[in-house]
């Protein structure tokens, strides 16, 4: 589905700092961003970086973050791409965002997956179950995150769940968000067949990752949804763009030379905001409605301030900044 005439595309911008970063840089980056005019600031949820042997990493938790950039922005939309599902308990992540949300007044988004990383898991003492073992665990925490949210408080016999690897028994006082039924939920990945199918089931919006043949993604996607009998246009699709754009080419330059690996940089829009803009405009014609620009150096305010001035009018539509998301 790609964006509908005069929509354009809804620009968010994706930090995942090279060597990790303190709250301090983190609020500035999502201030910058704010004031740049881009919809959304996402952060990773990561303990690690790019570079696992990187000994100056500075690990920062993604929740008590966003929590705190609830209070201290105004208008950006915030979330996560993507929380490890193996990181928190499902009712724990279930009152964490919600929380969040109404710390935020109703602005946040839970972008979630299965996890992938197994050194960073052994790393910080984290269970790392195997790939089949973690989609299912997935599917049941999403089953019963949603459950939880979409449970009105009081009622009897209140929100109960008896899965393989999860147990909820008559939970009378569930999680509230602010927003109806609940935050966004976004779910992506490259996997042909459980990705697309959960994501049908569950996602919001729906993340081709990096990479590949975004198209077909997202025409798997399309397929999965009509499997289950779910109209395939109710969900957004999103992309992930890294990106060093600069005002000449020793600048763009530099800016790539922060970019965490070899692949990111091989996939990356590098070079002038017209270049950007031609990469970002690309997505939106292979479907993508919205769009996360993924920054390394969160120290590099400039960077934020120069797309948000010479690509970002260029592929929204005309005063298209929205507070709410499609739910």
């Amino acid at each position: 589905m790609a964006p509908r005439d005069g929509d354009g595309i809804r620009m968010r911008v994706l930090m995942e700092p090279r060597h990790g970063s303190r709250y301090d840089d983190i609020l500035a980056l999502a201030l910058a961003t704010e004031q740049a005019g881009f919809e959304a600031f996402f952060r990773s949820d990561h303990l690690f970086g790019v570079d696992p042997d990187d000994r100056t990493y500075r690990p920062t938790d993604c929740w008590t973050t966003l929590g705190g950039l609830a209070r201290e922005t105004k208008r950006v939309r915030l979330g996560s791409l993507v929380t490890a599902s193996t990181f928190r308990n499902p009712g724990l992540l279930a009152n964490i965002v919600a929380s969040v949300d109404e710390m935020s007044g109703g602005r946040v988004e839970l972008g979630i997956g299965t996890g992938w990383y197994a050194r960073e898991h052994a790393a910080f003492g984290m269970p790392f179950p195997t790939t089949g073992e973690r989609f299912d665990r997935f599917e049941e925490q999403l089953a019963i995150i949603t459950g939880l949210w979409r449970t009105p408080p009081g009622e009897d016999p209140g929100f109960s769940f008896d899965g393989k690897h999860f147990r909820v028994e008559s939970n009378r006082t569930p999680p509230q968000p602010t927003q109806s039924p609940h935050p966004p939920i976004i779910i992506g990945g490259t996997g042909p067949k459980r990705t697309p199918a959960i994501a049908a089931k569950y996602a919001n919006e729906f993340n081709g990752a990096l990479g590949g043949d975004l198209r077909e993604r997202y025409a798997i996607f399309g397929r999965a949804c009509e499997a289950i009998g779910r109209d395939p246009d109710e969900a957004r699709r999103s992309a992930v763009l890294p990106v060093a754009c600069g005002s000449d080419l020793d600048e763009a330059r530099r800016r790539a030379s922060i970019i965490g690996s070899e692949r990111m940089r091989a996939e990356a829009a590098i070079g002038s905001p017209e270049q950007v803009t031609e990469r970002v405009i690309g997505l939106g014609e292979a479907g993508a409605d919205t769009v996360y620009l993924h920054i390394y150096d969160i120290h590099d305010l400039d960077h934020i301030a120069l797309l948000g001035a010479e690509v970002l009018p260029h592929v929204t539509g005309a005063a298209r900044q929205e507070t709410g998301a499609t739910t």
